[in-house]
């Protein structure tokens, strides 16, 4: 096949690419606060979320065929902006503190047994400023909250933090493609919004 820059713009290339940096997080902490908003504002790194399907290996006469297993759902991390207000920071601390009580080590009796968990969603967005997917985090709770290095030596920099998440699943709830995959079967009850028309219900 000769190469033809042409081809490339016009069936490979069509939309102009997508971009790492045009996205935002949205976050759902188990508890009213109005910090969740900003998170929108303060989370500068994340990642469209990865999947993982375990092969189930059974030897057979000197062979290995391989089946699939199950689904394993890798944590989740996120990078967030700490402003001299802390309040980003306090409510993480808040979360975990529901989960498991600094001092006394017990979880709060108001979040027994999950209500701890909650969603997240990661929206990467086009040029033009349009959602062009949108995946949703079931059962996230924030499993490591990072420290935040301090020394006399920074100078022109700002303050950050990791949050890695742990999540039950994740599904896409908003796409702009073609595709058309349902994460349920048809004969499973539809528990899970779905505001896009492009992936069915049912």
């Amino acid at each position: 096949m000769a190469f033809n820059i042409n081809d490339f713009r016009a069936n490979g290339a069509r939309q102009g690419l997508a971009r790492p940096n045009q996205f935002t997080v949205a976050l759902f902490p188990p508890f009213a606060t109005p910090e969740s908003s900003r998170s929108v504002l303060l989370v500068q790194a994340a990642s469209l979320p990865s999947f993982d399907l375990a092969p189930v290996v059974v030897p057979y006469f000197g062979a290995q065929i391989k089946f699939s297993g199950e689904r394993n759902y890798n944590p989740w991390p996120i990078t967030v902006i700490n402003d001299e207000d802390f309040a980003m920071r306090a409510m993480f601390e808040k979360w975990s503190n529901i989960m498991n009580t600094l001092v006394s080590n017990r979880l709060d009796p108001n979040y027994y047994p999950t209500a701890y968990k909650t969603t997240a969603e990661v929206t990467q967005k086009g040029k033009d400023g349009r959602d062009l997917r949108v995946y949703r985090f079931v059962g996230l709770w924030p499993m490591q909250v990072s420290d935040i290095a301090l020394s006399w030596e920074s100078q022109g920099q700002y303050e950050q933090f990791q949050v890695v998440f742990s999540i039950d699943y994740f599904e896409p709830i908003f796409t702009t493609s073609t595709d058309t995959y349902n994460p349920l079967l048809p004969d499973e009850p539809q528990i899970s919004g779905n505001p896009n028309p492009t992936l069915p219900v049912g």
